[in-house]
């Protein structure tokens, strides 16, 4: 079962899309724990949050480019298509 979820992942997503959507997760979750540690009184939660806003931003970034790649793509095949045709 678990192969075959991974499988339809690898189908359905480029690596675009995948990346993007690992980064922005990863991001939440950084800033989160700069929440945490910033309401426990430590430090190291600055590096946390700007590492995490980054990591958001960049993952937002790439699954823009990934759906733009997509669009584009879908436009290219149909325009190849109707070359074809007439």
């Amino acid at each position: 079962m678990a192969n075959f979820v991974v499988k339809h992942i690898r189908d359905v997503m480029n690596k675009y899309l995948r990346s993007g959507l690992l980064m922005t997760i990863a991001g939440i979750i950084l800033c989160m724990v700069g929440y945490y540690l910033k309401a426990q009184e430590w430090g190291i939660y600055k590096i946390a949050m700007i590492v995490g806003v980054l990591l958001f931003g960049v993952g937002f970034l790439t699954i823009l480019y990934s759906l733009i790649r997509k669009v584009e793509r879908r436009s290219l095949e149909s325009d190849r298509r109707e070359r074809s045709q007439g």
